[in-house]
């Protein structure tokens, strides 16, 4: 199963020649993680990060077409692979015409915050949690 949400481009996504800004791109990405993670594991980030952390630890991406002003995009998340602490999941964006603009890969770890905040450490996730993101494996 996917993770699926939609997304209009807006003037504060585009730059001067009315294209999005590719750092928006991953701005989007992580509006896609964020929600895939409240809506769908049921973890708000508000709540997981009083104590825990889900960071991107590698990030691969491919710019295919370019977004405009007004198009509406079709955000997609789904999980490529499970490991005890970190997740690889797939993503892609289209526009629509059904044109990929946007794909790729990011891995995340989920990670116990230390008391201090001063630092991190991996943290497996618990079976309840595993149970929920293992849905979206393709």
């Amino acid at each position: 199963m996917q993770f699926i949400k939609q997304e209009k481009i807006r003037f504060k996504h585009i730059d001067y020649a009315g294209i999005v800004f590719y750092p928006r791109f991953l701005e989007m990405l992580n509006d896609l993680v964020e929600d895939w993670f409240e809506e769908a594991l049921d973890r708000p980030f508000s709540k997981m990060h009083e104590t825990n952390g889900i960071p991107t630890v590698d990030l691969k991406v491919q710019f295919k077409n370019a977004a405009r002003l007004g198009e509406i995009l079709t955000k997609k998340l789904w999980v490529k692979e499970l490991k005890n602490s970190s997740i690889i999941c797939g993503f892609e964006f289209e526009n629509e015409s059904n044109n990929l603009v946007l794909e790729g890969e990011v891995t995340l770890v989920n990670v116990k915050i230390q008391e201090d905040r001063q630092s991190i450490k991996a943290e497996p996730f618990n079976e309840e949690m595993k149970n929920k993101i293992i849905n979206y494996k393709l």
